[in-house]
């Protein structure tokens, strides 16, 4: 799990794939606008994300984020096709803040490691 920027990012503790699959199968979702723009513009349904968060794991935390701390989750849409979502997490809720299939150009060919991020 990596916190972009950081030397020893390992080290670092945050969200917990379980704490986003709890709160996911619970219903416990808010959709913002964002969210919702990005979707239709990407063509990645409501189902995908949910099955994003449920079949993947957290490959960045992001602490700092406001309003809430959010990760970035990397996982498969219904199809079995590799999914980013970004996910913050608050007032026992997920925020879901934008969904996208990651890009070759951006990302090593695990899909979760950013090209050029210093391990």
């Amino acid at each position: 799990m990596k916190v972009p920027g950081d030397g020893d990012a390992n080290l670092h503790s945050g969200i917990s794939i379980d704490e986003l699959r709890t709160l996911c199968s619970k219903g416990n979702i808010k959709w913002t606008a964002h969210i919702a723009a990005r979707l239709q513009e990407r063509n990645v349904n409501p189902s995908d994300v949910k099955n994003c968060i449920l079949t993947g794991e957290v490959i960045e935390q992001y602490p700092s984020d406001y309003p809430h701390p959010s990760c970035l989750v990397s996982g498969v849409d219904v199809s079995a096709k590799p999914l980013h979502v970004v996910i913050g997490v608050g007032a026992g809720h997920l925020w879901l803040i934008t969904a996208y299939y990651p890009d070759e150009n951006k990302w090593e060919a695990d899909l979760k490691t950013r090209k050029g991020l210093q391990q």
